[in-house]
């Protein structure tokens, strides 16, 4: 009975090391795009993960003024302040992000269909 024991494995976890927190020591901190379904053809681009350090309203103004769409800074209790878009504005958002010097290229995740 004591060979079963030794010879059960333990059930392995592929997500243990991106869901720990005290990896953190060589993961990036990445900045999510991401695309909505509203209702119909109607969408929304969620912008999360920038850092606390910038004021989300004035990259939201200069957001809406280049892309001509309307957008809200909504409060989120998980992941904090999120910045929502109309429409799918995912590589204008990256884009921009990137030109503004607010990210680097390889600091943005794509997300969506």
């Amino acid at each position: 009975m004591s060979d079963l024991d030794n010879q059960i494995p333990t059930t392995f976890d592929p997500f243990a090391e991106a869901n720990a927190e005290d990896s953190s020591a060589g993961s990036k901190e990445y900045v999510h795009v991401r695309i909505q379904q509203r209702n119909g053809r109607k969408s929304l681009t969620t912008v999360q993960g920038l850092k606390k350090e910038f004021s989300y309203s004035k990259i939201l103004k200069d957001l809406k003024k280049e892309f001509c769409c309307n957008g809200t800074v909504v409060e989120d209790p998980e992941l904090g302040q999120v910045i929502q878009l109309q429409g799918d504005q995912r590589k204008n958002v990256a884009s921009f992000l990137v030109q503004a010097g607010i990210v680097k290229k390889d600091n943005i995740k794509i997300h969506g269909f």
